[in-house]
């Protein structure tokens, strides 16, 4: 800036963005105030800077703000774009994680005046939520952009329910350390949200994420009725925490060998796409 005005080549040069950061806040700081060099910087400029500025700022207004979940997963490492479609899981949202704590906090206090198997009996049941939330036409709000996310569903759907697993055991766990006076069988939940949730998962495919988990769910409730409700209960024993445990295996290598059926026509509800055809 040789005068009051910007010259030709400081013009030319802003123009075409051949100046460093803070010569180019220096210009625009002129430009904010002179409307001479407004003028000339106009006639200097082609069409196309003015449209691409434009374009620009099109795309930062438009550009989604993310959310603290979001922002938590890509600084540990999650892609952006996987983490958006992580932090758009319904039962990541702070109202259902406020229901779920809210659960837990009530069963674990019934728990405590009435019955630890309450505590026992209740909690596997919270996770298979968060599995017939997870993904769905009827649960997910960005349900059509997931199945044409760059991103295998079955992946997406894996990540999802590890994601809501791993938030109520945490929650459950929580809740447990209230509870140390019921000795080990008080952590006999855990096996069995592991073991109901990937059965889950391996028959949603077939019969979709709400009756799946709908199915599984009335399942270990009749379990639990049959092998008797107390935490002395065979269910609860390190023999019935064992079989837990294989069963649970069994419905991960079972969920394995369904997990084409999540990218096909066969997904229960979900419209055939150019990916999935």
């Amino acid at each position: 800036m040789t005068s009051w005005h910007l010259t030709d080549s400081d013009l030319t040069g802003y123009a075409t963005g051949a100046f460093a950061a803070p010569f180019t806040w220096s210009v625009e700081a002129h430009l904010a105030a002179c409307e001479d060099c407004r003028a000339r910087l106009t006639a200097a400029a082609s069409p196309a800077l003015a449209d691409d500025g434009w374009n620009r700022l099109d795309a930062e207004l438009d550009a989604p703000f993310p959310g603290p979940v979001e922002r938590m997963l890509v600084a540990v490492g999650v892609s952006e774009s996987t983490a958006r479609l992580l932090a758009a899981t319904p039962a990541l949202r702070l109202s259902w994680l406020s229901a779920v704590a809210v659960t837990i906090a009530l069963t674990a206090g019934l728990a405590h005046l009435a019955d630890p198997i309450v505590f026992l009996v209740l909690t596997p049941l919270l996770p298979l939520l968060g599995v017939a939330a997870a993904f769905g036409p009827r649960t997910d709000p960005t349900y059509e952009l997931t199945v044409v996310a760059p991103i295998h569903t079955f992946r997406l759907v894996l990540l999802r329910c590890f994601a809501v697993l791993s938030v109520v055991s945490l929650l459950a766990a929580a809740a447990t350390l209230t509870m140390t006076t019921e000795g080990l069988p008080i952590v006999g939940w855990f096996l069995p949200s592991l073991g109901l949730t990937a059965a889950a998962l391996m028959l949603a495919p077939r019969l979709g994420p709400v009756p799946a988990a709908s199915v599984v769910g009335a399942g270990w409730l009749v379990l639990v009725v049959v092998t008797g409700l107390s935490t002395n209960a065979v269910l609860f024993s390190l023999a019935g925490q064992a079989v837990i445990a294989v069963g649970a295996a069994v419905a991960a290598l079972g969920l394995r060998r369904r997990a084409a059926a999540f990218d096909t026509g066969r997904f229960p509800h979900r419209p055939l796409t150019r990916r999935n055809r």
